[in-house]
């Protein structure tokens, strides 16, 4: 099945979803997540804020700063599309609204390093295969970072709702699978 036809159709049932539900099912991600060893053991940690009815993971980004991780989140590059940077966020009132709608790291206020190699990666998307592929809103922002040469131990978690697992869609070249999806149901290790 095409991309573009799952993305649409994923979206529309992501979009009617009711607070309660995204709430529940968000809480379940969340909580498995802070289950895993990787995330306990992180120093660094890259995640997102979420739109949209995205799984919302606000919760580990407290987490995150009250056990000392440092905490880097993607700034879309204006005039530059699927090119992200990456500030370091040290507390809520760093983030601005971005490009896309998005809460982004303040430039002028955030760090923004030139290296950035997290432990761990939160990843956002439309939807994901049970291989680890996944389908975003189609700009090859997470896809190009994924690219990158990454630190040893270094875990991307794909996470999304239940429904939100879709077999049989094409993968590009340039796509790079998650090593973990974890939704409000189950986790997905790839090997």
């Amino acid at each position: 099945m095409d991309k573009n036809v799952i993305r649409k159709r994923l979206l529309e049932h992501r979009s009617l979803m009711s607070g309660p539900e995204v709430d529940r099912a968000s809480g379940e991600i969340v909580g498995s997540v802070l289950e895993l060893d990787q995330w306990r053991k992180a120093q660094e940690v890259l995640l997102y804020w979420p739109i949209r009815n995205e799984v919302d993971v606000r919760p580990l980004l407290r987490e995150a700063w009250d056990s000392g991780k440092k905490l880097f989140m993607p700034c879309c590059r204006r005039n530059e599309p699927g090119i992200m940077d990456f500030g370091v966020v040290r507390a809520e009132k760093d983030m601005v609204g971005g490009s896309f709608g998005i809460m982004e790291p303040c430039r002028s206020r955030c760090e923004f390093p030139d290296a950035v190699n997290p432990d761990l990666i939160i990843v956002p998307g439309v939807g994901f295969d049970r291989t680890g592929y996944r389908i975003g809103f189609g700009g090859g922002y997470y896809d190009r970072f994924l690219a990158r040469p990454q630190k040893d131990g270094f875990l991307a978690v794909g996470v999304c709702y239940s429904f939100q697992i879709v077999d049989g869609f094409p993968h590009e070249p340039w796509d790079r699978p998650v090593g973990l999806i974890c939704t409000d149901r189950e986790l997905i290790w790839q090997n």
